[in-house]
């Protein structure tokens, strides 16, 4: 069965993000486990964790896409595992929005307000948003699930819910995520007392949360505002969610940016592949070498035989 354009960019995308973003995604998965078992974790912490749920609910459930995308978006499953694997999917993508935008907050207010942000630093605050976060999107995203028992050509009720979808689980977050890293950004950058490499730090971690936003989320929920003025579903959505896929390889990088506790875990993860990787290549010159030296060593002996048996018969 020919596999077509769509197919393939499906299969290409889910499995780099599969492949990238799922052992990333447990590597910080430990990281924060281990430090909300510390007293007093810090909401960002929270967040931070329930971001890397988000990506992994989303990653466990691209092996089903990616057998869609196989037969050509023919879904051979069941209807159940159908609207299941489709809730599963959105719903971790919008909530992931909100999260961002809750960690977006936390560092803002971290620099703005220093003291204030000590004292009422509490945990509570983060299981709130997080909580906040996941019941926004699992309540949006049920649309996927009613939609299964509508009819195809029945877009009145689609339609106004995926923009409404756009303006809650998208627009909002975006406009408080950019406002945030905004100041943020300006805040590290005029304090002198701040190290260059936490200057580096807070950049790239606006920078990446923005690509994320406006790259993996944007296409996606852009598609949403055009289809509610067309009064259809465009025809390249297809292709902007695959986009939104990709969050779950990128959001790593903000992991990095964000806990001291990843950065040490993902460099000491580096450092073993390192160090297995010059054993590997140390182990594979030596075979070479041996075998070299054994090929050597054979074709000595055997010009040596040679000549005897030359100066025998001379």
């Amino acid at each position: 069965m020919a596999l077509g354009s769509r197919s393939l960019a499906a299969l290409f995308v889910y499995i780099i993000s599969f492949l990238i973003g799922l052992p990333a995604n447990l590597l910080a998965l430990r990281a924060f486990a281990r430090r909300l078992r510390q007293p007093h974790p810090a909401p960002i912490h929270i967040l931070l964790l329930n971001l890397t749920l988000a990506d992994l609910l989303l990653l466990l459930l691209l092996p089903f896409k990616m057998v869609e995308a196989m037969y050509n978006f023919h879904w051979l499953l069941g209807d159940i595992l159908c609207a299941l694997t489709g809730y599963g999917f959105y719903s971790s993508i919008y909530c992931s929005t909100w999260l961002l935008a809750g960690i977006s907050i936390e560092r803002y207010r971290s620099v703005a307000f220093p003291v204030h942000y000590k004292l009422s630093r509490r945990p509570v605050y983060g299981v709130m948003a997080a909580v906040v976060s996941w019941v926004l999107s699992l309540g949006h995203c049920s649309i996927v699930i009613i939609v299964q028992y509508l009819p195809t050509s029945d877009l009145d009720l689609v339609v106004p819910v995926r923009l409404e979808l756009c303006m809650v689980l998208f627009l909002i977050p975006v406009v408080v995520t950019i406002f945030c890293y905004w100041r943020f950004v300006r805040i590290m950058l005029s304090r002198s007392q701040v190290g260059a490499q936490k200057r580096w730090r807070a950049v790239g971690l606006a920078a990446v949360t923005l690509f994320n936003f406006l790259v993996c989320f944007g296409p996606y929920n852009v598609s949403h505002v055009v289809g509610f003025f067309k009064k259809q579903s465009v025809t390249w959505r297809a292709y902007a969610v695959l986009l939104s896929a990709l969050n779950a390889c990128i959001d790593p990088l903000i992991f990095y940016f964000s806990s001291s506790l990843v950065r040490r875990d993902f460099d000491k993860g580096l450092q073993r592949l390192q160090n297995w990787g010059t054993s590997l290549s140390g182990c594979w010159r030596r075979r070479t070498q041996e075998r070299a030296t054994t090929k050597a060593d054979e074709s000595l002996g055997t010009r040596q035989v040679y000549n005897s048996s030359q100066f025998l018969t001379q």
